[in-house]
């Protein structure tokens, strides 16, 4: 058998064999055999010349990252985007035709854009700075003979390390001594139970998963109890961490769906323009017209039908999204990230550290007379009640729970020292429930006499001990631990302050009450006390369980609402997972589960077929997260995955959006994610949800807005110079358009508020062009309104065939007071200007008023005439114009009656066929499968039934 790679460096004259031995293999093999094989001496340690030599082959204990690009190429990145190609592309034509304003404008356009950007993106990785912490800095190490404190990343494999409570494990560590340890590794395995550790070798045959190795220690986990020594296996990149975070490496983020959305715009505007250059040439060519000149004509057309004012108001927009995100403890790593999560459909969420508090706490007491209590409150603290028949207990008030409290507090190890646990995890639960009846003092009033501490294989620790102010009394046993170990050495029990012998007809309550706590998730302690250790008096039970945030279920049961799937994945078993999934809303009797191992049974495809219906996996590794991942993007689907520990972060970046946690999140998993939740708070992604939506939204409006009113000036200037009228409107109104076009008013629809209900509207489908139907319809309405309006007024002006400065400023204020009223019914898709309140954009309001007060000024002021060429207009003139320009926000709005009065009626249909609105919303917008919506309806419409069928 192959043991380990032996790999051969020079060293001087001679050549050293250097030893990589993996967790596996180092597991299976005895201590002696080990350091045979590293060539190390455990009691001493290895000399600074053999460290040298080691770290030249080895390389340092760290992760090679790869060199921080420069920030002159970050900045250069950012010209990729195609809309930004484009806008190039339109600036180098318009300096080729030497149209220098457009050429200028255009390129001022263009570095606004990648500017905003590149800031953005350069604040938020330097935020993620602070917060990042790479692998444990310090540690305990044996060299020559002598223990220092030394650096993490200057161990080698063969050093000697020693752990005490507390410590982060420095590198992948074979253990030869161990005391009472117990290392918390749920950042590696997802598992929150501690591993008691052991020295001695593992058989092959139970050595298959990171969990089942008891005599290793993983870099990055944590130290909860005892102590111990280990002899370094492996550093950096070769250790079970290194080995996530070169997955997570070669894992390629996909592009978001804002940028897959912008590409296809590009790609429709380039699309367009060609399509008018030709239809313009056509036509002049068959009017008989100089090719050349209508060259030139449809080129500076199509050049200034592109919307450059576009990219700045989605980066902005989204730039705005975030530092409002920041506001809400979230940092968000990438621009377009915030509004990937408005088409989100499915979160993936690791349960330990994200859906819940990663705290072990006492829900659940039962005394041995039946009576049962609930415990509220999360977490190692005193906030919290305990709860008999409505009535809070405190102290000795009802003695059956107190007996209890006060042998889980007194047969314990652990500390709670502010609100932080020094201890095991379902120790510190006890203490915790001790501090909220007043009872934690009890652990000094007892002296310790002797000790039967906890192992794997007895299943139960117990203590003798004597009260401090009794001391002439007898000792008195206290035992906690599994229950039919416990019991063992039980023969009486408490009920109604009598002490009863304990009979088989209790022995089997007692069993039935472990076994349902046992279904509902609990981790079940039993305790007893008594003068010896077999004849012990039964107190009762307690149900332990890592609780589920606060705010999470809320948060759970609107997205579920509003249509988001969301999917738990965890290291866990199938009872506390489904305890857990049951309590937060995700899993009902019609939900399935799935364990890891059945996972490895299925292909991609096979998942994918199944994955709609499954709300709870687990026992599952980084590996089966993958592949979770990947099968439901194979369906489709959006997918955000939210986690904390290694075992997280390949699944992070493969997902559309990584969500990390940064409090308790790895370091692995922040590099891996694109945005970390400060506060670790679950609720801030419903927020982030609710952002993107809103963001999406406002880009729509500004799109509508902004190619409704190119197109109306587009044709305008077309049909003047194809029919051979008088040009409308001169240059400098044209420019004063623009500027209106791409100005202020344009770029204040980027910032109007999140409207409320979108949270509940479902996610929009990523496949959907930002150019809808149905936004194209609109688009076109105003279109062909302005137009007609515009030509109306200078159809009216011009009836003595001449051209007058009249003429030309009751037209050009006409387009003016069009785009102000065509901005105001763009603020909304669905919703009337009143409804979401005329004033509530103040940017937009304080645009409109100072494009109105412009125009004014170039109607009114002698000198802005001249350069306008414009003169006064008289009060009935604005009257009229006011009315006649009005007529683009009337019908518009009548159009978004229309459309709401339709949907009603699909709604009250969707409630006579007990269906729900949401679902015939999908079914209009997405064609998606009804069965993926709710998966409670299999019984009425097989998989495979496409909702157009039914």
């Amino acid at each position: 058998m192959k043991v380990a790679r032996f790999q051969k460096i020079p060293n001087g004259e001679n050549e050293t064999m250097i030893p990589v031995l993996t967790s596996k293999k180092a597991s299976e093999l005895p201590v002696s055999e080990v350091t045979s094989i590293l060539q190390a001496d455990l009691q001493n340690g290895l000399n600074k010349s053999e460290v040298s030599h080691r770290r030249a082959f080895h390389g340092w204990n760290e992760f090679d990252i790869s060199e921080e690009e420069p920030l002159w190429k970050k900045y250069i990145s950012q010209f990729k985007n195609p809309l930004i190609m484009l806008l190039l592309a339109s600036a180098v034509i318009s300096v080729l035709m030497h149209q220098f304003d457009d050429a200028v404008s255009i390129t001022v356009a263009i570095l606004i854009v990648v500017t905003v950007a590149f800031v953005q993106e350069y604040r938020s990785e330097k935020s993620l700075e602070e917060l990042s912490k790479l692998v444990p800095p310090e540690c305990h190490c044996v060299r020559e003979g002598k223990l220092e404190h030394t650096l993490a990343r200057d161990l080698v494999p063969g050093d000697t390390v020693c752990l005490s409570v507390g410590d982060r494990v420095p590198a992948d560590l074979r253990l030869f001594e161990a005391v009472d340890l117990s290392i918390d590794e749920s950042s590696l395995t997802g598992e929150t139970t501690p591993c008691s550790k052991v020295t001695a070798p593992q058989p092959a045959a139970t050595n298959g998963d990171l969990a089942s190795r008891s005599n290793i220690a993983f870099m990055g986990t944590l130290v909860r109890c005892g102590k111990a020594k280990g002899i370094v296996i492996g550093t950096g990149e070769n250790s079970e961490f290194g080995e996530v975070f070169k997955m997570m490496q070669a894992e390629e983020a996909p592009k978001t769906p804002l940028q897959k959305s912008m590409d296809l715009l590009g790609k429709q505007l380039s699309f367009y323009s060609f399509g008018i250059i030709g239809i313009i040439m056509l036509v002049g060519w068959l009017l008989g017209k100089d090719i050349l000149e209508m060259f030139t004509i449809s080129v500076s057309l199509a050049v200034a039908a592109i919307p450059e004012g576009l990219p700045i108001v989605v980066t902005v927009t989204l730039a705005l999204g975030v530092m409002r995100m920041v506001k809400k403890r979230a940092i968000v790593k990438k621009l377009p990230i915030v509004e990937t999560l408005g088409c989100c459909n499915v979160i993936c969420s690791d349960k330990t550290g994200t859906l819940t508090k990663n705290e072990m706490t006492v829900t659940h007491i039962f005394t041995s007379d039946g009576q049962h209590a609930e415990v509220t409150g999360v977490g190692y603290n005193q906030f919290g009640e305990v709860i008999v028949d409505g009535d809070v207990v405190h102290g000795f008030y009802n003695p059956d729970v107190s007996r209890i409290v006060e042998a889980g507090c007194v047969c314990n190890d652990a500390v709670i020292r502010n609100n932080t646990l020094m201890g095991k995890p379902t120790e510190g639960a006890l203490i915790a429930l001790a501090m909220k009846m007043g009872l934690d003092g009890l652990q000094q009033d007892y002296i310790r006499k002797a000790e039967y501490p906890f192992s794997s294989e007895q299943k139960w620790m117990a203590v003798k001990c004597v009260h401090r102010t009794q001391q002439d009394r007898p000792e008195i046993c206290f035992m906690k631990g599994a229950y039919e170990q416990v019991i063992k050495y039980c023969t009486t029990y408490h009920s109604k302050g009598q002490t009863l012998s304990l009979t088989q007809q209790q022995r089997d309550t007692y069993q039935q009450e472990k076994a349902r706590m046992g279904l509902a998730g609990l981790r079940v302690l039993a305790l007893a006390s008594g003068p010896e250790l077999g004849q012990l008096t039964f107190l009762g039970l307690v149900g332990i369980i890592d609780p589920p945030r606060t705010g999470v279920k809320e948060a759970v049961t609107t997205l579920i609402a509003s249509g988001v799937s969301i999917k738990m994945i965890t290291g866990d078993s199938q009872e506390t997972a489904i305890a857990i999934a049951s309590r937060l809303g995700l899993y009902s009797k019609t939900s399935q589960s799935v364990s890891g191992e059945e996972i490895d049974t299925m292909d991609v495809q096979q998942l994918s077929q199944i994955v709609p219906k499954v709300a709870v996996f687990y026992r599952a590794s980084p590996r089966h997260k993958m592949k979770i991942i990947k099968s439901l993007q194979k369906n489709g689907s959006v997918v955000a995955m939210t986690g904390d520990g290694v075992n997280d972060a390949v699944a992070l970046k493969a997902a559309d959006i990584g969500v990390a946690m940064g409090q308790t999140g790895t370091d692995v998993c922040k590099e891996a994610a694109d945005m970390i939740l400060v506060d670790d708070d679950f609720q801030t992604i419903m927020s982030a949800i609710e952002e993107g939506k809103g963001i999406y939204n406002n880009i729509k409006n500004f799109v509508r807005f902004q190619l409704s009113t190119s197109i109306a000036a587009l044709t305008l200037i077309s049909l003047a110079t194809l029919m051979n009228f008088p040009n409308p409107l001169n240059a400098m109104q044209i420019l004063w358009i623009n500027i209106i076009m791409d100005g202020p008013p344009a770029q204040s629809l980027g910032v109007e508020p999140v409207d409320k209900d979108v949270i509940r509207k479902p996610p929009r489908n990523w496949k959907d062009s930002i150019l809808t139907k149905n936004l194209i319809l609109k688009i076109l309405v105003s279109s062909i309104i302005i137009v007609c309006g515009t030509l109306f007024v200078f159809w009216r002006e011009l009836r003595d065939n001449v051209i007058t400065p009249r003429d030309t400023t009751m037209t050009f204020t006409c387009f003016v007071f069009f785009d102000m009223f065509n901005a105001l019914s763009s603020r909304s898709q669905t919703k009337s200007v009143f409804e979401i309140g005329l004033c509530s954009n103040k940017m937009f309001c304080y645009a409109v008023l100072g494009s109105i007060m412009g125009q004014l000024l170039v109607i009114y002021f002698p000198p802005l005439q001249k350069v306008f060429q414009t003169e006064s207009l008289s009060i009935l003139d604005l009257l009229f114009l006011l009315g006649l320009t009005s007529s683009v926000c009337i019908v518009a709005e009548i159009i978004k009656k229309v459309e709401r009065s339709r949907e009603k009626i699909i709604q009250k249909h969707a409630s006579s066929t007990s269906s729900s609105f949401l679902e015939v919303w999908l079914w209009e917008r997405s064609g998606q499968k009804l069965i993926e919506i709710h998966p409670h309806l299999e019984t009425a419409l097989p998989l495979t039934e496409d909702v157009s069928r039914v």
